[in-house]
């Protein structure tokens, strides 16, 4: 279906994944809340992005909620060896569908006991903590409290690896002087490019980065300069995106998501676009 090995591979947690792995947000309904439309068409990209080789698979159970978790447990239960299933904690959802923090001892423990109950596991691989002192950006102020309840899950033996989610670089080392940090999945992308120090330190370190939204933020002119590279690759804009993403740091594993099959196999194909000199120039010119 795609050769997705192009994109290479990379340590998480105590596993090594392919760095082109699949974001199953968009499984749910609209704005990530309900059922999905289509639930065959749900379980068909789960399973064609395993069977392409997808082996890292980042969920949330408050993605519906639990309906994200459910459909992966119904189309690839039992698990492959290799597949690396990755959660968030630390926010809920509203009855009306609002994202609201969640970041209460008792809140983060149900939300532990909530994943692995849908996904069917003894144990969760890694735990993203979501940090919700802002929904839609990283802001300061501590994480200890929530971190240390993740923590002490951890030593239950219920969590393997912890890893942040929103999170300003203060609040990185902040969290590593209680836990190891096996990951952190910040926005980023060719536009929105903040992280940019973050992601070489934790390079250095050889801590994965899990950018999102890559391709929010674009503007007008920004996206037509991106269009005009992918028609000389005769690429998709996504494709072009997730391909520089790979080319930026080594440590970037990608988490696209779809709930298209059509659409799954043209991001996964991005594994095997290569941007040239050129391309590279305008793309890191668009800020």
């Amino acid at each position: 279906m795609s050769d997705i090995h192009h994109s290479g591979e990379y340590v998480l947690g105590s596993r090594t994944v392919k760095r082109l792995g699949y974001g199953a947000m968009q499984l749910a309904g609209p704005d990530v809340f309900g059922p999905p439309a289509d639930k065959n068409a749900a379980l068909t990209v789960l399973r064609d992005a395993v069977s392409a080789g997808v082996n890292h698979i980042d969920t949330s159970d408050f993605y519906g909620p639990h309906i994200t978790n459910q459909l992966i447990c119904e189309a690839l239960y039992p698990y492959p060896d290799d597949l690396t299933i990755v959660t968030k904690v630390g926010a809920r959802r509203g009855n009306d569908g609002s994202w609201l923090p969640a970041a209460s001892a008792q809140e983060l423990t149900q939300a532990v006991h909530d994943n692995l109950r849908n996904l069917r596991l003894p144990v969760l691989d890694v735990v993203n903590l979501r940090i919700m002192i802002d929904r839609y950006a990283p802001a300061e102020g501590s994480i200890e409290a929530p971190l240390k309840t993740l923590a002490q899950l951890q030593q239950q033996g219920l969590i393997r690896h912890i890893g942040l989610s929103n999170v300003t670089p203060a609040q990185v080392a902040q969290a590593q002087t209680m836990v190891s940090v096996a990951c952190v999945q910040n926005m980023y992308n060719i536009i929105n490019r903040r992280d940019d120090a973050l992601i070489d330190e934790l390079a250095r370190q050889q801590i994965a980065y899990v950018p999102y939204f890559p391709l929010g933020g674009l503007t007008p002119v920004q996206s037509t300069t991106l269009q005009k590279v992918a028609k000389t690759l005769g690429a998709t804009v996504m494709q072009v995106a997730l391909a520089w993403l790979l080319r930026r740091a080594a440590n970037i594993l990608l988490i696209p998501g779809t709930s298209s099959p059509e659409h799954l196999r043209e991001n996964l194909n991005a594994a095997s676009l290569t941007l040239t000199d050129e391309n590279l120039e305008e793309l890191n010119n668009l800020i």
